[in-house]
């Protein structure tokens, strides 16, 4: 059931909290399904373990997040995704026509991968990238021409 070494009870632990069915699960889902919203993972959590508020998995969501176990991003005009992909700096693709969204590795580097004009004072640790264009499935549907 976990790929990857991802075993969600031992990161769960490992972070402080309680191991619970919803917050194996939330795991589990974001993991198999990255870049889903709360309903995405709502709904899915519900498939696998049956009854589960909305409000609960938004709390675990929330614990998790806290807790460094996922990664919240918040692309412009989309619902908050979440991921298990944490800690690497990494950045993202969105398409604007479908709102597939693709992790792509930092741009430059270690983090934070790019250095602003001014820093203002501030010690920057991190960068947060959106690249905005559109996959190829979108690409291929809007070449073609209609008959």
């Amino acid at each position: 059931m976990h790929t990857d070494g991802f075993d969600p009870r031992e990161r769960l632990r490992a972070a402080g909290l309680r191991v619970t069915a919803p917050r194996v699960a939330v795991l589990d889902v974001v993991t198999a399904l990255p870049h889903s919203d709360a309903d995405r993972v709502a709904v899915t959590v519900r498939e696998r373990i049956g009854s589960v508020s909305t409000q609960a998995v938004y709390d675990v969501l929330r614990a998790c997040v806290n807790a460094g176990l996922l990664r919240r991003i918040e692309p412009a005009g989309s619902a908050a995704l979440y991921e298990a992909r944490t800690g690497d700096n990494h950045h993202h693709l969105v398409c604007r026509t479908c709102g597939t969204v693709v992790d792509v590795d930092c741009a430059v580097g270690s983090a934070p991968c790019l250095d602003p004009s001014d820093t203002h004072g501030f010690s920057i640790d991190e960068a947060e990238v959106v690249y905005w264009g559109q996959c190829p499935d979108c690409r291929r549907t809007a070449d073609t021409p209609s008959r």
